[in-house]
């Protein structure tokens, strides 16, 4: 399958995005489902298929890092084709990034445990979500790590506002740059606003880099490059 450019994974295409589902068969798997995009030669690859490979190795590469730096693991993460250009997979590694970097930073977690439920709300979130829902994947992982390290249900008073609160922020961003939709971006901004509310709100203090900067913007062809605040010769976060 394709990796470069964020197109149909079978054929390279350019993707076509529907306003109401479709009747779509995967590719892959010939799974028989409802979905938002095919390419303009009518492929579909579900997000099950879409994601297997790079929620996996989201979760083992954590797992095993004794990073404190969120932004310094998704780069690192991100840079293998495991991961495609866009995709749900990005809604499992941003909170596996920041549960992993809270733990190391000296967060008070069980790592493993905390990966296995991420990994169970993360895969409930929809590939495409960021324009059909009105919301983010890469904020709404972010929420999910938020939600876990404070122990927040629909019934906790205080972690169900700060967990809102997070997404919110993040989301504020993410509406600044605008689309249309980038991955990389969107973890980027999820990460820096996270990690800075885990500052605020919880008194610990992961590492984040003095500039982040994006290394995969030939892979991505709809890249804003100099709009984009992680664009190289912006030379800042």
């Amino acid at each position: 399958m394709a990796r470069s450019l964020g197109v149909c994974l079978v054929c390279g295409e350019p993707l076509r995005y529907f306003e109401e589902v479709q009747e779509v068969t995967c590719e892959e798997c010939g799974r028989v489902e409802t979905g938002h995009a095919v390419c303009e030669a009518g492929h579909y690859v579900c997000d099950q298929c879409h994601r297997a490979r790079g929620v996996e190795h989201v979760l083992t590469v954590c797992a095993a890092s004794d990073l404190r730096d969120p932004v310094a693991l998704a780069q690192q993460i991100m840079a293998d084709d495991a991961l495609y250009p866009n995709g749900p997979e990005h809604h499992t590694l941003v909170g596996a990034a920041l549960l992993t970097a809270y733990r190391n930073a000296g967060g008070a977690l069980d790592l493993d445990a905390a990966l296995a439920e991420l990994r169970r709300r993360s895969l409930a979130v929809p590939g495409g979500a960021c324009g059909y829902w009105g919301t983010c994947g890469a904020a709404i992982s972010a929420g999910m790590y938020c939600s876990i390290v404070l122990g927040a249900t629909p019934m906790t008073p205080v972690p169900w506002g700060q967990t809102a609160r997070l997404t919110s922020r993040i989301l504020g961003r993410l509406a600044d740059v605008g689309g249309p939709r980038c991955c990389k971006r969107s973890t980027f901004i999820a990460l820096q606003e996270a990690a800075a509310y885990t500052a605020e709100a919880m008194g610990l203090t992961m590492e984040l880099p003095a500039q982040a900067t994006c290394t995969f913007m030939a892979r991505n062809a709809e890249c804003l490059r100099t709009a984009c605040p992680f664009f190289p010769e912006h030379g800042r976060a």
